[in-house]
């Protein structure tokens, strides 16, 4: 099909300019429709037409005026456990700063939630109520800990009890906090889950708890996932490594009731 008029104004073919779309959302997350529009200059039509694809091929995610890049995390845990290790230990050490003894925790699956188990302090009095068998394990014969196991369904990828009887357990209790995963995280977007059944209980989590957390990973920063858990302001706690950028951090303190940079 020949090209408009339009669309060859910025020299290139359609695929090395959906190329170097790709690239931009792998080096900066997220993409507006009217800025590469005047950058290629070429139509927001077009654009949205290679955005389309981009989505349709399972890089990003379409979002209102443009698209985020798909989260890396949509991969099994097993997977995930042996990548970035300090980094995560990092985070799980700043994250358990804020227990106080005699809370009751809900500590969600997933790896870096696995870490902040391992991290959480001896002789504190936590009841920790957790769907992943991961982190049970790193509580078990420590010193200080009630530990309750949520049984159901497991989900291979993100090794951690999904379904009608997690859910209903989860249903059933009041934590003072909880800890939990996040797949991908946007401010406009939210925090966002790859599994139906894994989003609907981790928005169960929520709502039984009295203060929400999140350590986030800085490759999870700024992409999405297909199931919305719950807006960027629900969140009380939010912990991020001290590679996100000023600008972004400032954004993120706005947003989130507490921001805290790992290390710091």
């Amino acid at each position: 099909m020949q090209r408009s008029r339009q669309d060859a104004a910025d020299g290139l073919l359609p695929d090395e300019r959906e190329r170097l779309i790709l690239e931009r959302l792998r080096s900066q997350g997220r993409v507006l429709a009217s800025e590469l529009a005047a950058e290629f200059q070429t139509s927001e039509h077009t654009i949205r037409r290679h955005l389309r694809e981009l989505a349709d091929q399972g890089h990003c995610k379409r979002v209102y005026g443009g698209a985020l890049v798909v989260s890396p995390a949509n991969t099994a845990t097993s997977v995930r456990m042996g990548e970035a290790v300090e980094r995560k230990a990092s985070l799980a050490a700043t994250a358990a700063s804020i227990v106080r003894p005699g809370q009751i925790i809900l500590l969600d699956a997933g790896s870096t939630n696995v870490a902040i188990a391992a991290a959480l302090p001896d002789h504190a009095n936590l009841t920790v109520v957790t769907n992943s068998p991961q982190a049970c394990v790193r509580l078990l014969e420590r010193p200080g800990f009630k530990v309750v196991l949520i049984g159901g369904q497991m989900d291979s990828r993100a090794a951690g009890a999904v379904g009608a009887t997690a859910l209903l357990q989860v249903q059933q209790m009041r934590a003072d906090l909880c800890f939990l995963g996040a797949c991908a995280f946007d401010l406009d977007e939210g925090v966002a889950a790859f599994d139906a059944e894994e989003a609907e209980l981790k928005r169960a989590m929520v709502k039984a708890s009295g203060a929400i957390a999140i350590a986030v990973t800085s490759e999870k920063m700024t992409t999405a996932a297909p199931y919305l858990v719950a807006p960027a302001a629900d969140v009380d706690y939010l912990f991020v490594e001290a590679d996100v950028p000023a600008a972004h951090l400032a954004r993120l303190k706005k947003a989130c009731d507490t921001v805290m940079v790992a290390g710091s």
